[in-house]
């Protein structure tokens, strides 16, 4: 949990490719990120079909002209479509020893089964406190923290708040944002260790509720000078991800006592 003088942390989303689409989760990218002194490194993690677990945001790949989701194609297929895709394990190997991961399971990877896994890996690579698992699934947060407590670790576990509602009806949008704002009861029952909340909806009121519930808070995409500088202000936050981690860094050091 953050307090008033803690130093808020960086996470480089996406492995910090920032503008560079087509390298974001590559190799490539995480091997420039780690030339900064981020404190995280965020990657996306899919499912495909015979259940290997690879980084990528998008659920989709273009197969013959059209869009198959990932978690329909076998891993062979998939690493054919995308030469050089890291697997999970690929990406939890590059930060071992280096930095903290920040897993982002998207909803392929969330089933229980996989997130479970995912989760028992990321303890024997990195150890358990080195990585913030984060996912929209409120079952998988409770599988996630329940394995967790069986196994006498204290995992750091975040419900993502602020998912993308285009294509729901006006009725289910309403009651996925009210669900966001007043996120007592999904927190509750996920057990989430970590409160996770795009920025707009942290400053709707989610980060006083975090801060009032004692929990830490993950704030997501912050890429603006004005708003880096609002969400990295000591106490604010306990972590803010970034698409321009050396700009959050250099914003934050700007912010330290010690650089005035």
């Amino acid at each position: 949990m953050s307090r008033p003088r803690d130093r808020v942390l960086v996470s480089a989303h996406r492995a910090g490719a920032g503008d560079l689409v087509d390298l974001e989760n590559s190799r490539t990218a995480f091997e420039a990120v780690l030339a900064l002194d981020v404190d995280f490194v965020e990657f996306d993690v899919q499912r495909c079909a015979d259940g290997v677990l690879v980084v990528r945001h998008d659920p989709t790949l273009v197969v013959d002209g059209e869009e198959v989701r990932i978690s329909r194609l076998p891993s062979a297929t998939v690493h054919e479509l995308c030469p050089g895709l890291l697997t999970y394990r690929d990406a939890l190997e590059l930060l071992a020893g280096r930095r903290r991961a920040h897993v982002d399971l998207k909803a392929s990877a969330a089933r229980l089964p996989y997130a479970v896994a995912a989760t028992e890996l990321a303890v024997e690579l990195l150890g358990p406190e080195g990585f913030v698992m984060t996912t929209g699934s409120d079952r998988a947060v409770r599988a996630i923290r329940d394995w967790g407590d069986a196994h006498g670790h204290r995992l750091l576990v975040g419900l993502s708040l602020g998912r993308n509602v285009s294509g729901f009806s006006l009725r289910e949008q309403v009651r996925i944002r009210r669900s966001e704002l007043l996120p007592g009861r999904r927190l509750r029952l996920s057990r989430a260790s970590v409160v996770v909340a795009h920025h707009w909806l942290a400053r709707l009121g989610v980060a006083r509720f975090a801060r009032r519930r004692g929990l830490p808070l993950l704030v997501w995409t912050v890429d603006t000078p004005r708003a880096l500088g609002h969400w990295l202000r000591p106490g604010r936050a306990w972590l803010v991800t970034s698409n321009h981690p050396g700009l959050a860094l250099a914003v934050r050091e700007a912010r330290s006592p010690t650089s005035r």
